[in-house]
């Protein structure tokens, strides 16, 4: 019999898939009850979603500030455009392992630069390293004209499986689909044995270094599984928004991710999702109502929250130490988190 050690569990417990099962209706009923325009917005956010989750998992759940984590996506992103446009070929079943593979093939040779080393490299070196990777492909991306230069690839065609088109609803639910899967496969990793290393990377790592785990190497493939999650995330977005565009590798994007996931709130899988909803949503409301000053109005929202609210709008609900990435635990002198036991 499983019994748990921390007061606070149970709320924990049950907020969290409260909040998922309450994510999955929402998206499940747009189709239904939302217009057009509806629907193509939230596809627009889980495709964003995988985004903010590719970067939640590398910083909420292991430390690591990817600062560029646009590169990955719009490295994805381009893949499928160029293979889509250029070669023809314009399968899901080919598109999506192509999207995946691009984010994997950047993201670990941004590994191997920032992070596998002698030395452990500090949270700021890895910020910068990315962000720079991520300013660096945006302007390549844009002096390119073999990909299209700024005009980026457009008139990418709609996926097909079988020789059919996947477009509107079908295409909704299944990227829809794709997020629920990809989620789940995250929550599973982050609450297993190996999420509980890396949530010991993230509070203790000279604790874990000094039992010998593999540091470098432990973030390097956090680091690799979150840019094919955000390869994947950009090859959906060049299918459903038919272009690919060098924004999409750039600063911007990457900022906004930060943003995402720092208002929805940093360790917690599903606050991700809620961020990229709230700031889209939010971002078209003032965009209607205040065409000249949104930019400045969702910038201020967002800068109080990270500012008053650094646990962001989850913690509200959840606080910190109950939250999935630390499994429920707490710290106490400097321990690792308390996990269940057996009787």
């Amino acid at each position: 019999m499983t019994t748990t050690t921390l007061t606070g569990r149970a709320a924990s417990v049950r907020v969290i898939p409260i909040l998922e099962a309450l994510a999955v209706i929402a998206f499940l009923i747009v189709p239904a009850f939302g217009s057009t325009y509806a629907t193509d917005t939230a596809g627009r956010i889980l495709i964003l979603g995988l985004l903010a989750l590719s970067f939640d998992l590398a910083w909420g759940y292991t430390g690591i500030l990817s600062f560029g984590q646009a590169l990955f996506f719009g490295a994805g992103g381009y893949a499928v455009a160029l293979v889509s446009t250029q070669g023809g070929i314009s399968s899901i079943l080919v598109g999506v392992p192509i999207a995946i593979v691009a984010g994997i093939v950047f993201s670990a040779f941004a590994a191997l630069l920032l992070l596998v080393g002698k030395r452990p490299p500090g949270v700021i070196f890895v910020a910068l390293g990315t962000l720079a990777g991520s300013y660096a492909a945006e302007q390549l991306a844009a002096g390119w004209y073999a990909i299209g230069a700024a005009n980026g690839i457009p008139s990418v065609p709609y996926p097909t499986i079988g020789g059919l088109q996947i477009h509107g609803i079908a295409l909704y639910y299944m990227i829809f689909a794709i997020m629920v899967a990809v989620y789940a496969l995250v929550r599973y990793l982050v609450r297993s044995q190996f999420g509980l290393v890396l949530a010991g990377i993230r509070q203790q790592e000279s604790r874990l270094m000094f039992l010998g785990y593999s540091i470098p190497h432990f973030k390097a493939i956090v680091f690799v599984l979150a840019g094919a999650i955000a390869g994947l995330g950009g090859g959906l977005f060049v299918f459903h928004a038919g272009f690919a565009s060098p924004g999409f590798l750039g600063v911007l994007l990457s900022t906004k991710t930060v943003f995402y996931v720092f208002f929805g709130g940093v360790g917690a899988l599903i606050g991700s999702l809620y961020g990229v909803a709230i700031v889209e949503v939010a971002g078209t409301v003032l965009s209607q109502a205040y065409p000249n000053l949104w930019p400045v109005l969702l910038g201020a929202i967002l800068l109080a929250v990270v500012m008053f609210r650094p646990s962001g709008l989850i913690g509200l609900v959840v606080p910190l130490r109950e939250r999935i990435g630390d499994f429920g635990g707490k710290r106490k002198n400097g321990s690792l988190p308390v996990t269940e036991k057996q009787d």
